[in-house]
This record gives structure tokens, sequence and C-alpha cells, in this order.
């Protein structure tokens, strides 16, 4: 069912690199494309680091830095994972033209118990641990609204007990043991009172800082762009940013 998915989002990368056929248009493997890759030591979306409040995906040194402000539990943010994040993979991360830092928004009790899980172990494993919970939300959450309400006020709580059965009862942590993370790591993430203190502290900070309300939302080097809420609505605005320059007039015919 995810390879349609992967497939469009691959098409979305190739329009986004190429653009239309004029003379500013963007293309992977014209060496005077803004697009042209730049020489690293691989592929700079595997270079993943630890941030003070979420992880940061690319080139570290890339001048253009995107935020991407989301929740687990926001079925608009599995699709941007899902048809957004591949294309900026594949055009953006990997040459190291940009970074990508995910920050987590707290939404509710469930959102809580999925972040910690998502950043639960070594950074160089987020992007998988993130993009497993994102591609599956569709299951788990679809357990979650079907559940009883007792038990669903029991994750609503936020504290361990709660998060510990909500991780548990939608199949969170065995998906992500059966990846390869021990269940003792797994369960010593969503106990730990003092991670789930700083989520919700780094949530407020973010939301006293740029003013974040809905998810997903983008920050493009600092700023908060505002009704920017889908791959549909970011796409244009990178698109923009990385059009080629126009050609020099007072230099045109010179020779």
């Amino acid at each position: 069912m995810i390879k349609p998915i992967l497939l469009s989002a691959v098409a979305a990368a190739l329009t986004l690199a190429t653009g239309t056929a004029t003379a500013q248009s963007q293309d992977l493997s014209r060496p005077g494309s803004s697009f042209s890759p730049k020489p690293n030591p691989g592929n700079w979306g595997a270079t993943i680091a630890r941030t003070e409040r979420g992880h940061l995906i690319g080139n570290p040194e890339a001048e253009t830095k995107l935020i991407e402000f989301i929740s687990y539990t926001c079925p608009h943010c599995a699709d941007f994972t899902a048809r957004g994040e591949p294309p900026l993979e594949i055009v953006l991360l990997q040459p190291g033209k940009i970074t990508l830092e995910v920050r987590p928004r707290i939404r509710n009790g469930v959102d809580l118990a999925v972040t910690l899980l998502a950043q639960c172990g070594d950074p160089a494993g987020f992007k998988g641990r993130h993009q497993a919970l994102m591609l599956s939300q569709a299951i788990w959450l679809g357990k979650a609204r079907n559940a009883p309400v007792s038990q669903q006020e029991i994750w609503q709580r936020g504290d361990k007990a709660g998060r510990m059965n909500a991780a548990s009862a939608l199949g969170l942590t065995a998906m992500l043991a059966a990846r390869g993370q021990s269940q003792a790591e797994l369960d010593g993430c969503v106990s730990n009172d003092a991670a789930a203190k700083k989520l919700l502290a780094n949530n407020d900070a973010d939301g006293a800082e740029f003013g974040v309300n809905g998810t997903p939302s983008f920050a493009l080097d600092g700023k908060l762009l505002p009704e920017v809420h889908s791959w549909e609505a970011l796409y244009p605005v990178l698109s923009a940013k990385f059009a080629a320059a126009p050609a020099d007039e007072n230099t045109a015919g010179a020779r």
C-alpha cells in the first residue's frame, strides 16, 4: 500500500527538481542548476543530530534551515510524512542544500507517549522511528479512537501509567521492538517523567517563540510560514527559495 505513495513522492521530487522547461529551470543533472548536488561525505539525509527541541536532519552547514512542527496524532502530519518528506529527502536533504529539524507538538496524552517513543534511542535511528510511527498512524490511531472511553481517559492523563498503557495497547512499543529496539529501552523512554516534562516545556517554548498553532506548520530560516500546513503549500515556497537567480542584465551579451 505504501508503494504508490512513494512513487508519487518521487514524481513530486522530480517536478520540484526540474521545474518548467525554461532557461531558469532546475535540474539535478545540470551542473549549473541551483539544485546541483554539492560535494558531501555521503548522503546528508543520513546525518541526524538531537537538538534542544527535536532532531536535525541534513548538512549542518546548509544556509537554508526548515523546521517542521508535527503532532504524531495529526492525520495531516502523517500525510506530509508520506508525500512531503520523500521529495525533500531526494531533492534538498541528500545534496546538503537544506536542514530539516523535526519538532514535536504535543496535543494530547497519546501524542506524548508516541513522541517519547519517536525520540527514544540513538539519534541516527530517529528518522526510521519517526517514519514508522507516522506511516502506521491510521492503524494505531484507529485503535485509539475505537478504544473504550474509560481507557481513552487514562491515556489523556499523560502520566506514566497512562503513557505506558497507551504505548502497549496501541502496539507502539511492539512495533518498534520488532524493528530491533529492546523492550526495556522503549519502556524506559515512555515511563521517563523528566523527558515528558521536557517535551511539554519545549512545546510551550515553540508556541511562544513561533506562535505555532496548527500542525503541520513550518518555519523557514527562523520565521514561521503563515498559512502553510501541507506539502502543496510548502512546495511553492521552497521552489521560489531555490529558483535559479535571473541572469544579470548588465552582463547579458557581454563578450
